[in-house]
């Protein structure tokens, strides 16, 4: 059961100090849905829309109102069976009940009632985890974020003690090799705000001191979100934007007009659209909601969903696939594995090849020095091991992609090579 403490006069008073509920939105116009075909063709067709990327594509497009019997039935197939399977993660698991519950009549909770209980032990798993090794859970925190917020729309348990505690806008974990996570900050604003929204509504009772507390850790995350907005409007990189944006939409109060010109960075958005920026399922995913003025808070709200077919006036039989164009023209690329030592070879692809293509082709090169594992994510591919030696989430350790001496912004299985370019794998911790 979740925490429950006597509310004092204090707390009361309070409230008439917290941000109201209403979100400052901007969204893309009716004009300008066709622009959005190329995300709908990645989420659809795309070669990754399996597993647990399909929990991404059935959660955004349920938000959004698309609706199609067809396509539906496949990512809940997909879905079902990740589901099914016993070794996702928290967050994995958050995300699959939030695509399943999506904008669905309140009665479908019973069917899904396990799901939450499972998210409840693996919560608490992390929370353990982060007491034995120095504050690091068994994932990151944006899973972890990503777990209370689910937790919270599904009225799972969790205390306000643990939230005060380990959301801490200054905890290490909010950043990766020094810099902010835009995206991880803007998944703990989304919980956070769904947090003080259910003790506005009653659902917890707590005292004004630990509201204020999640008042003051919500605006400290929006500031820092807003120090690593660009000159362009993007907020981070490209693919934190989304849910950068849904986060500035349910924290209005927190900023001022003038720190954030929306509509600007939906016009740097849909630019990025048209240069085929989103190769990805999950990519596509995370920025379409916000494109359309959604965010995840809506997903228990059915009355905000979108509750026709064809809300975006757009034919998923006329969507035509989108990938990268694999070119018969081969070129060459540096590729070095770095940890105590270098090992450098150099390997030849085809035009359109991505980074996993590189490392694929090294280890054909040379078996001892550039063999490789990679596991499945909600984001694709990612590398877990690299001559055996395996990243570790207790240590924050992992296998950092480089090109020319600078991490890549994209997954090994999305960022296109280009001729002559030199790659890097390296031996890094965060």
């Amino acid at each position: 059961m979740r925490q429950s403490h006597q509310l004092p006069l204090v707390g009361l008073l309070l409230f008439s100090l917290i941000p109201s509920q209403l979100c400052t939105i901007c969204e893309v116009s009716k004009e300008n849905y066709s622009r959005l075909n190329p995300l709908l063709s990645t989420m659809i067709h795309s070669k990754y829309t399996r597993g647990i990327q399909a929990a991404n594509v059935l959660l955004s497009l349920r938000l959004v109102g698309i609706q199609d019997q067809n396509i539906e039935q496949k990512l809940l197939k997909e879905v079902r069976d990740s589901e099914e399977k016993k070794d996702l993660t928290s967050g994995q698991l958050a995300l699959v009940i939030l695509a399943l519950r999506a904008c669905q009549n309140s009665d479908e909770s019973v069917t899904y009632f396990h799901l939450v209980s499972q998210l409840e032990e693996k919560f608490q798993e992390e929370i353990k985890n982060m007491g034995v090794h120095d504050g690091n859970p068994l994932t990151n925190y944006y899973q972890l974020s990503l777990d209370l917020l689910t937790l919270c729309l599904f009225n799972g348990s969790y205390t306000i003690t643990e939230v005060k505690n380990h959301f801490t806008p200054e905890n290490k974990n909010f950043y990766f090799g020094g810099q902010f996570s835009v995206d991880t900050g803007a998944m703990a604003v989304l919980a956070l705000t769904c947090v003080k929204r259910s003790i506005m509504n009653h659902q917890i009772l707590t005292n004004g001191e630990d509201l204020q507390h999640i008042n003051n850790y919500t605006e400290s995350l929006v500031k820092k979100i807003l120090s690593e907005k660009k000159g362009n409007g993007l907020i981070g990189n490209i693919y934190s934007t989304g849910e950068a944006m849904q986060a500035l939409f349910v924290s209005p109060n927190y900023y001022n007009k003038n720190e954030w010109n929306c509509q600007q960075t939906l016009d740097t958005v849909l630019k990025e659209i048209s240069q085929e920026a989103f190769h990805m399922p999950t990519a596509a995913a995370q920025i379409l909601p916000a494109l359309m003025g959604k965010t995840y808070l809506d997903v228990n709200n059915v009355s905000s969903c979108a509750s026709s077919p064809g809300h975006l006036n757009i034919s998923i039989d006329e969507l035509i696939p989108v990938e990268p164009t694999i070119s018969p023209i081969k070129i060459s690329v540096n590729y070095t594995v770095q940890i105590n030592e270098t090992f450098f070879t150099n390997v030849t692809v085809p035009k359109g090849s991505v980074f996993l293509d590189v490392m694929k082709e090294a280890q054909k090169i040379n078996q001892t020095a550039f063999r490789f594992t990679y596991a499945e994510s909600s984001w694709g591919p990612y590398i877990t091991s690299v001559q055996g030696l395996k990243e570790n989430s207790n240590d924050r350790t992992y296998w950092q992609l480089l090109s020319g001496g600078e991490p890549v912004s994209q997954g090994v299985a999305s960022y296109v090579v280009h001729n002559g370019e030199n790659l890097e794998v390296r031996w890094s911790k965060y």
